[in-house]
């Protein structure tokens, strides 16, 4: 057995022991997520790969979050079946923080809005374009992708949005997008988009609340900004 195998270590120090013994909130993340990877090699221990996962993101995860499959695998130690289990747990953080988002009743202001939209949009490396449906109460009906970019833009289609408005049901509208640079900034471009959403709209008493630019866990509202 390698020396530095986790089995070779004192119960408390073992990540899984740790996680019975104290909790999860007492492990780091490395510890976390070499419980995900179960074991290790021949020349590094799970808290090892783990550890070299976290450098492949900078040690932040956010930046984790935007690994896919095929990146994961990088890291040598970690296989296909190691990354779609690192894969799958970073899937249901972001499920979980979008549920929570979604069990608001109402959307009253645009932090409500964010909390849906962040957790849609953050990790990825493209710009994608998503729209809330909701009711005359500001009660979300449904949230959908609409479409789907490059690295520099994506083309939202008015026809489409207003069209599923009123398969839906539903009378407002908050969009959300965004800019992989990090930049929080709305291009030309997505304040001509809003523009005509909002006109389109009003003609249909299909009110346009908010458009949303997300950049990591960051957002800049429209609304808020005065630009609707």
């Amino acid at each position: 057995m390698q020396s530095n195998s986790i089995k070779n270590w004192s119960e408390d120090e073992r990540p899984r022991e740790k996680m019975q013994l104290k909790g999860p909130a007492s492990l780091s993340d490395a510890e976390l997520l070499a419980i995900l990877i179960s074991s290790g090699t021949k020349e590094k221990s799970a808290l090892d790969l783990a550890r070299d996962i976290l450098a492949l993101a900078h040690n932040n995860l956010h930046e984790l979050g935007r690994l896919g499959i095929l990146e994961l695998q990088k890291t040598k130690g970690i296989g296909e079946a190691r990354a779609i289990t690192i894969a799958a747990a970073l899937e249901l953080g972001r499920r979980r923080q979008l549920g929570e988002g979604l069990q608001r009743p109402t959307i009253t202001q645009s932090a409500d809005a964010a909390e849906i939209a962040i957790p849609l949009l953050r990790d990825l490396t493209h710009e994608v374009f998503c729209v809330l449906y909701l009711n005359q109460a500001n009660r979300v009906i449904r949230h959908e992708i609409i479409s789907s970019g490059g690295l520099t833009g994506t083309v939202a289609d008015i026809r489409i949005i207003l069209k599923n408005a009123l398969l839906q049901n539903a009378n407002k509208l908050i969009i959300a997008h965004n800019h992989p640079s990090g930049n929080l900034q709305p291009s030309a471009a997505d304040k001509e988009l809003t523009r005509k959403l909002k006109e389109a709209g009003e003609s249909m008493d299909i009110k346009l609340l908010d458009h949303l630019i997300v950049a990591e866990t960051n957002y800049l509202s429209m609304a808020d900004e005065g630009i609707i």
